[in-house]
């Protein structure tokens, strides 16, 4: 039977990989409602059997199912290169599998149930935009020599793009997707075009000079790639941009210069984090409940055992 939702996310054989894929899985168990016995799958670069033991062994008794990937190792790869080989191989199982298919990074936590992940008729994915600007597109001013080579080899036509606005910034962007949250439907293989896409972006030599003149280029050429994979593919009106209580980053909370900033932490439905030992342990002044924050610090000391 075809289930409505699939959650997914890609740990490597590496400490803090798996530590946040264990904590990210373990929040789905307890704060997804009526979503918390869904299916998790977690692509594994090479073999589970890679993982810390102990961390398997806690994820199997979760109910996660681990989806192998081969990693092919090549020159000049870039960030996130090695993620979406998982991606491809999860979205391909996922195929007439189920419904929506909601990939999430694994330095993601879930607080609430998160009811909008199930995607409305019509629509085929559900996205947020990026945390902020950096090498984006300013919606005010034209596209810049990167913004016009990405545009020009994924074929965007420029009536498909539309302004939006960074999770933190009030400035209007040309539309710049968050790539460590989507939700899919497997059978349009969003995933899939978007590895095709970036391994053949990376071989285009136009694109070196970016590398060289600024690192950022390299680290978010991946997410560029997404921006323009979706504009291509879709329609406006078949995305629907997910609400503000989903992938929100606590790691910028301080830097958050809008009206939205959250109150309290607990009212968001799922949270990024960078360092998430520093954020409860060392950051008291983030808005967490003391149960939210209590639960946090014992699964940390838990796994940390």
């Amino acid at each position: 039977m075809k289930s409505d939702l699939i959650f997914c996310s890609v740990v490597f054989p590496k400490k803090a990989s798996e530590v946040n894929a264990l904590m990210l899985v373990e929040s789905i168990r307890a704060f997804g409602g009526k979503y918390s016995h869904h299916q998790v799958w977690l692509g594994v670069a090479g073999n589970s059997e890679y993982l810390d033991e102990g961390i398997r062994k806690r994820l199997l008794d979760l109910d996660v199912r681990f989806v192998p990937f081969k990693i092919t190792q090549k020159p000049g790869k870039l960030f996130f290169s090695d993620e979406l080989m998982g991606l491809e191989v999860l979205e391909t199982a996922a195929d007439k599998q189920c419904e929506c298919l909601a990939w999430m990074d694994t330095n993601t936590i879930l607080l609430n149930e998160p009811i909008d992940m199930l995607l409305p008729e019509g629509k085929m994915l559900g996205y947020r935009p990026v945390h902020h600007l950096l090498i984006g597109s300013r919606f005010d001013e034209p596209p810049d020599d990167f913004w016009r080579l990405i545009y020009e080899n994924c074929q965007v036509k420029p009536d498909r793009i539309f302004a939006m606005r960074p999770v933190v910034q009030t400035v209007q962007m040309r539309a710049y997707f968050n790539a460590g949250l989507l939700v899919v439907r497997p059978e349009r293989g969003l995933l899939r075009q978007w590895r095709q896409d970036l391994t053949r972006l990376m071989a285009v030599p136009d694109f070196q000079s970016f590398y060289k003149s600024d690192k950022r280029y390299s680290i978010f050429m991946h997410q560029a790639v997404l921006s323009a994979t979706i504009l291509r593919m879709f329609e406006h009106q078949e995305m629907i941009e997910l609400p503000a209580a989903y992938n929100y980053p606590i790691h910028l909370y301080d830097q958050d210069e809008t009206s939205g900033r959250p109150a309290s932490v607990d009212s968001l439905v799922t949270i990024r984090h960078e360092g998430l030992y520093q954020a409860i342990d060392g950051q008291a002044d983030l808005p967490f409940s003391m149960g939210l924050r209590q639960w946090l610090v014992k699964r940390l000391i838990e796994i940390r055992i």
